[in-house]
């Protein structure tokens, strides 16, 4: 459980995240994981890194349950750095990073499989942000690289996922398999990237990293800054209370109210 690496001989460093059931990661979690993928980098024996995750999808975001058991706003604060240092981690990372996506990435999964190097998923794979269904916002700089402008838009007000064969059909996805077949594919493509010269592999992703169109660093902290405005102001716990006690969205109970002329 936790954060586990395996370095080959191959020049493949395998960084698998476990946190059951659901691969919600705690505000440690988020900066070890960014440490191990940095660190991965840092080796000269490794030549491209893949990152994976065990049980029933590949991440399920922040743990939730772990803000709301606090008073104030400590634990909030170190979950939103967490992620951002474990997605700057795969962005400035040395080599390649290629990531294995199984069953549902939300959240900080599409945090780092935006800033990945290349995806891989699994044929039930499904990719979403449900920020604004909890009261926060962040990722959209990172789902702004993996889907067009206005489904971009579109996908982040609605908090609908987008499937892995779509991501597919635009060029995000390199390879859609069956679930059993996933590590295998991203294996194969690990082994050709890793027999390439490992000093032009790590030139070029230091060169694409500086040409890239978006500043993903600070694009991602000004989201995190109207995430802090919508914490202040009590918003967000509104809408984590309510998915932590029911499982269900605040706007939902909302509309339910106003039907029903039920209190909310």
């Amino acid at each position: 459980m936790g954060i586990n690496v395996d370095k080959g001989a191959d020049g493949i460093a395998t960084v698998t995240v476990d946190y059951p059931p659901v691969n919600a990661i705690p505000s440690a979690g988020w900066f070890e994981l960014g440490e191990q993928i940095l660190a991965a980098g840092r080796d000269p024996d490794v030549h491209v890194v893949i990152l994976r995750a065990e049980g029933r999808g590949f991440n399920a975001g922040v743990d939730i349950k772990e803000m709301q058991d606090f008073e104030g706003f400590d634990h909030l604060l170190a979950a939103n750095r967490g992620c951002y240092v474990a997605f700057n981690a795969v962005y400035e990372c040395a080599v390649p990073v290629i990531a294995a996506v199984n069953g549902f990435c939300v959240g900080g999964g599409i945090g780092l499989v935006g800033n990945a190097d290349c995806i891989v998923a699994s044929d039930d794979a499904v990719f979403g942000l449900p920020e604004v269904d909890r009261g926060a916002l962040g990722a959209a700089t990172h789902l702004a690289r993996m889907v067009p402008p206005h489904m971009m838009r579109t996908l982040y007000f609605t908090s609908r996922n987008v499937t892995a064969q779509q991501l597919h059909s635009w060029g995000t996805v390199y390879d859609v398999v069956p679930r059993d077949q996933l590590d295998a594919a991203a294996r194969d493509l690990a082994e050709t990237i890793a027999a390439k010269d490992t000093r032009v592999i790590r030139a070029a992703k230091e060169a694409i990293n500086h040409i890239d169109p978006i500043d993903v660093k600070s694009s991602y902290r000004m989201e995190q800054g109207f995430t802090f405005e919508l914490n202040l102001a009590g918003v967000a716990d509104e809408h984590r209370d309510e998915f932590v006690k029911t499982g269900t969205n605040l706007d939902k109970r909302v509309k339910r109210s106003e039907r029903t002329g039920e209190n909310k």
